[in-house]
């Protein structure tokens, strides 16, 4: 996890957190199917590595 990816995140828009994840509630904070997601939040991006969720799906745009 470099400048250059952090850059290019926000140019291309990139989705891979926990927060864009259909499997993701925004109410509990906590993946449904139960798995942790500490380390898949959007919040890890201030870290040095990157981790991603084989369970991932991206949820669709509710436009807000």
């Amino acid at each position: 996890m470099d400048a250059r990816l952090r850059r290019e995140i926000d140019a291309f828009s990139l989705r891979f957190a926990c927060e864009d994840c259909c499997h993701f509630s925004h109410e509990t904070e906590r993946c449904v199917h139960g798995y942790p997601s500490d380390a898949h939040r959007l919040r890890s991006l201030e870290g040095s590595h990157l981790a991603f969720c084989k369970e991932f799906e991206l949820a669709e745009d509710d436009g807000g």
